[in-house]
């Protein structure tokens, strides 16, 4: 009875620490595999570009960039790496917070759910005349994720804070498809919070996210947190897989989120009293 006692008292320890590896099993390198999230190429934006919230590329050309601000309905553009700006008016003053381009269509994402469209040829103009406003298309909230994917023309669209989500279990996400100059209906998705709770621990305030993209080298979506300073990458049907957690002194304030053609990743930030904004480029590292 004595050696039954003694040899369960020297497996309890042994249990333990297996029940800490598993749990540890979960937890994740951090950064991803293919981006080191330490060692961003910097691009800091001019003083038009303070509040930078929205980048895109054309077809995934990495040589000039399109953005937007949270202030002014312009879209801009730049030369990689040269900080002199041109811009095209498309709108009033407002609060822009994403755009992306697909099927040679600009498409623009207001924060209360409005969406604005018009031709890419028109981007090189001062002043765009042929906008489309599309003001009822989403529920009432506030929204800040926007990707356009230009091989299926499908725009999806994913919700900071709407009324119909429980911000601390899910985040509704919308499909549109591109119709000409037109966008239809075409379906919808949910973010569960749980699955990012389920690597990350306690996701604060709820998840709200920012800027979304999918990378064209494996179809995965990642997208992007400024409240909750985190990076999720989900399954190409928004099944959560992994989630790192982005250090304030490199991201201040992530906005936008792009992949170019050769599957690099770009994550813009707001600049504020004290740091420009910037785009951040995170090379891939496997191929």
């Amino acid at each position: 009875m004595m050696r039954t006692i003694t040899t369960i008292r020297l497996l309890i320890p042994i249990l333990l620490l297996m029940t800490a590896a598993c749990g540890l099993q979960k937890k994740q390198d951090p950064t991803p595999r293919a981006y080191n999230l330490g060692k961003p190429e910097k691009f800091s934006m001019p003083e038009s570009l303070l509040e930078i919230s929205g980048i895109s590329f054309y077809k995934g050309r990495n040589d000039s960039v399109y953005a937007i601000q949270d202030e002014n309905g312009k879209l801009f553009r730049l030369a990689w790496k040269h900080e002199k700006q041109l811009h095209a008016q498309f709108g009033k003053t407002g609060d822009y917070e994403d755009v992306s381009i697909a099927r040679d269509q600009v498409i623009v994402l207001k924060s209360n759910g409005s969406l604005f469209q018009f031709p890419f040829s028109s981007a090189t103009y001062e002043s765009i005349d042929s906008v489309n406003e599309w003001k009822h298309l989403l529920p009432k909230g506030e929204y800040e994720s926007l990707y356009a994917d230009d091989s299926s023309g499908q725009v999806y669209v994913l919700c900071k804070n709407c009324e119909q989500d429980n911000k601390k279990k899910a985040a509704s996400g919308f499909i549109f498809r591109i119709n000409g100059n037109t966008l239809e209906p075409a379906g919808n998705f949910t973010i569960n919070v749980g699955e990012i709770k389920e690597i990350a621990g306690k996701v604060k305030r709820g998840f709200r996210p920012s800027a979304m993209a999918k990378n064209p080298l494996t179809g995965e979506w990642f997208i992007v947190s400024a409240v909750n300073k985190l990076l999720v990458i989900t399954d190409g049907s928004f099944t959560v897989k992994e989630v790192y957690p982005l250090n304030g002194n490199t991201f201040n304030q992530p906005e936008g989120l792009a992949f170019d053609a050769e599957g690099n990743m770009y994550i813009s930030n707001e600049g504020d009293d004290l740091s420009r904004g910037n785009i951040l480029k995170f090379k891939r590292l496997t191929r």
